[in-house]
């Protein structure tokens, strides 16, 4: 049995009771498996779906066959997003519980979702990625950037994340996001900007002082690729009473850490160097604060990167009412599909492979 049609089933039905001839149970098993064999629009998922009818009867009737691309779109347009995003969290629930990993959270703009030439009107998708396992946690839509932190703790508030590590680049570094990651029973380690001024100016000046910073611990590492050595410190102190006495409000902060990174390019010897601050709500160990960090950046890597390389997602253009969103989640479900498969192939080989070999494709689903 395929597990998401398991939890799909309790998403309501918008539609006219009587008046429904696609079963959205069926809708949304054929989207899923059009996604998941190589399709980015809804002509595809049609065309597809048709070619692959006799197979998805062995897991629903299809008694009326399979909808034109036009039904599936005013479908997709008009389902409220906000249950089959609860619907998705739970099911990644039941697939793999979150422990001790990083939880990343980042926002990404659907390019072409946008309503206007200016670029106005794309949909920001905030998600939700477990970097150790590779898996899409949750999702929710944001009105524009800005708003990513009025939409944090509400995506956060689905998942679960007990014992997870989250972290979060400097826009999420909010007193009252920290405190929802605390009542998660979840640690958090948030980069500090100028978008808390005081307390990123207050942690700066502490490791300025060599005296002071003596007093913490270090991890070093060396990495080489992509034609460059980085080299990546961390120094990192769990001495923040006095901080805690500026700043009260922080939630279970019991770690500050800098992270500096040097680069090194191989074939011109030149040289950069950043440093970035943190708090963090883990004890001063460098070694799993240096490693949370540096996971953060798998969402960039591994999710944002894959979707718009594998499922074009950036010049996808469906864009009226909920359609973008409710096929994001789609894409998330499918791409959390692909990783599952621990064979070596690439995931867009595996989506090929999907297309043309009913067994693999149903091997894919059942897991």
């Amino acid at each position: 049995m395929i597990s998401f049609l398991e939890h799909i089933k309790e998403v309501p039905d918008h539609r006219v009771v009587g008046m429904v001839t696609y079963p959205l149970d069926e809708v949304l098993l054929a989207t899923l498996v059009g996604v998941l064999c190589g399709a980015d629009d809804w002509d595809v998922i049609e065309l597809l779906s048709r070619e692959y009818l006799p197979w998805l009867k062995q897991f629903l009737p299809f008694k009326q066959g399979i909808p034109q691309a036009q039904t599936f779109r005013k479908i997709f347009q008009l389902l409220p997003p906000k249950i089959l995003e609860e619907r998705f969290a739970a099911w990644v629930s039941s697939v793999r519980k979150i422990a001790r990993e990083v939880v990343a959270i980042d926002g990404k703009t659907l390019r072409g979702s946008k309503k206007s030439a200016d670029g106005k009107g794309a949909l920001h998708l905030l998600s939700a990625y477990a970097c150790e396992a590779g898996l899409v946690i949750g999702q929710c839509a944001v009105d524009g950037k800005t708003n990513e932190i009025t939409a944090i703790p509400e995506l956060l508030e689905a998942l679960a994340i007990k014992g997870a590590i989250v972290s979060i680049d400097a826009m999420g570094t909010q007193k009252a996001i920290a405190a929802k990651i605390v009542e998660k029973k979840a640690d958090y380690v948030l980069a500090l900007k100028g978008n808390q001024s005081a307390l990123h100016d207050d942690v700066k000046r502490f490791f300025a002082d060599t005296a002071l910073a003596k007093t913490g611990a270090v991890h070093a590492t060396t990495n080489t690729g992509h034609g460059r050595i980085e080299e990546r410190t961390c120094l990192v102190t769990g001495a923040v009473d006095w901080l805690k006495e500026l700043h009260p409000d922080w939630q279970n902060l019991r770690s500050i850490a800098a992270i500096t990174s040097k680069r090194i390019d191989k074939k011109t010897g030149q040289s950069s160097t950043e440093t970035r601050f943190y708090i963090t709500s883990l004890p001063a160990d460098p070694v799993s604060i240096l490693a949370a960090t540096r996971a953060h950046w798998g969402i960039e890597n591994n999710l944002h990167w894959q979707l718009d390389i594998t499922f074009d997602e950036d010049r996808c253009r469906t864009r009226k009412d909920f359609s973008p969103l409710n096929l994001a989640i789609v894409r998330h479900v499918v791409l959390n599909i692909l990783k599952q498969d621990q064979s070596k192939l690439s995931l867009n080989r595996k989506r090929v492979k999907a297309s043309v070999n009913p067994t693999f494709r149903a091997e894919l689903l059942a897991r």
